[in-house]
C-alpha cells in the first residue's frame, strides 16, 4: 500500500521524523558547545591563576604553556589541611561543592554572606624558573553589594604577603562597584600583608586612602563603599578559623 503523505498518519509520522532530527542536531551542538565551554572555563581559569600569582611574561599565546610548566593544582581538606586526592582537577567546581551538602560544610560565622563553603578546595602552587615553589594562590569570594564577588589571591611563600589579587566575576555596580577589576587598584595589595604579628587578620581596606607605610593597609574606593565592605569581609571570613587559617598553618608547618 503505497504511503500517503497528506494522511493523518503521514503527517504523524513527518513530525515525529522532524522532532528526531531537530533533537539529534540540538544533542550533537550541545555535546560541541559543552565542550568548548569546558575549554574556555579552563583557559579563563589559567589566567586568572598566573594574574594572581603575578607571574610575568603571560601573553595570550603562551599562558597555557606557562601554567603547565609552573602551575600545580592541589586539592586539600579545609579541615585537616592535608591533600585529597582527585582527578581532573583544572575542572573542579568548588562553588558546585560549596552547595552540595554531600561536600559542604554551613557556616556559623558567616560574615562573607555565602551560608556554606565547599569542605575540600582547589588551590595552586605556582614555581618560579628555577622550579621552586615562588606563589599559593588561593580562591575566595563573598558578598558585595549586589552580587558574589569571585577571585583569586595569590601569597608569596610566607603565605602572609600579597603578591597579587584577580576578581574574576561579580555584579556590582558598572563605573563604581567594578573598581575591583582594575589593575590600578589591584596592583596596590602587591606587598601588603594579611596577618599581624599576632596571626589576627589585619589587611584592611581603608576609607579614604590606606596610608603607604600600612603594610596591612589597602585604599578604598570614594562611592563603592559596600562593595569595599564585601572585600573586606571575604578577605576576614577566607583567611580566619572557617577559612584558610588552619590550612596556612599546616603548609607553614610542612614548609609549603
Amino acid at each position: 500500500m503505497a504511503f500517503n503523505k497528506d494522511s493523518i498518519a503521514g503527517t504523524m509520522v513527518f513530525t515525529i521524523v522532524l522532532c528526531l532530527v531537530c533533537s539529534f542536531m540540538i544533542t550533537g551542538t550541545a555535546d560541541v558547545l559543552k565542550e568548548r565551554k569546558l575549554v574556555k572555563k579552563r583557559d579563563e581559569l589559567m589566567r586568572n591563576v598566573l594574574v594572581a600569582a603575578n607571574v610575568e611574561g603571560v601573553t595570550h599565546d603562551n599562558f597555557r604553556e606557562i601554567f603547565n610548566a609552573k602551575v600545580t593544582p592541589v586539592l586539600v581538606s579545609l579541615e585537616t589541611g592535608e591533600p585529597v586526592a582527585a582527578e581532573n582537577l583544572l575542572d573542579y567546581d568548588t562553588n558546585m561543592a560549596a552547595i552540595n551538602p554531600e561536600t559542604s560544610s554551613k557556616i556559623s560565622k558567616d560574615i562573607a554572606k555565602i551560608k556554606t563553603r565547599a569542605n575540600n578546595i582547589r588551590i595552586f602552587k605556582v614555581n618560579n624558573d628555577q622550579g621552586q615553589l615562588q606563589t599559593v594562590v588561593l580562591p575566595v569570594y563573598g558578598k558585595g553589594l549586589w552580587s558574589i564577588i569571585y577571585g583569586f589571591i595569590g601569597m608569596e611563600k610566607d603565605l602572609n604577603t600579597v603578591e597579587g589579587i584577580v576578581f574574576y566575576e561579580h555584579g556590582e555596580t558598572p563605573g563604581i562597584g567594578d573598581f575591583v577589576n582594575r589593575e590600578e587598584w589591584r596592583t596596590t595589595w602587591h606587598g601588603k600583608q594579611i596577618y599581624n604579628g599576632t596571626g589576627a587578620v589585619a589587611l584592611k581596606i581603608v576609607k579614604g586612602g590606606a596610608n603607604p607605610s600600612d603594610v596591612n593597609g589597602v585604599d578604598g574606593v570614594s562611592g563603592a563603599t559596600r562593595t569595599g565592605a564585601g572585600v573586606q569581609n571575604l578577605i576576614n571570613f577566607w583567611f580566619g578559623a572557617e577559612g584558610y587559617a588552619n590550612l596556612i598553618e599546616k603548609l607553614k608547618a610542612a614548609g609549603v
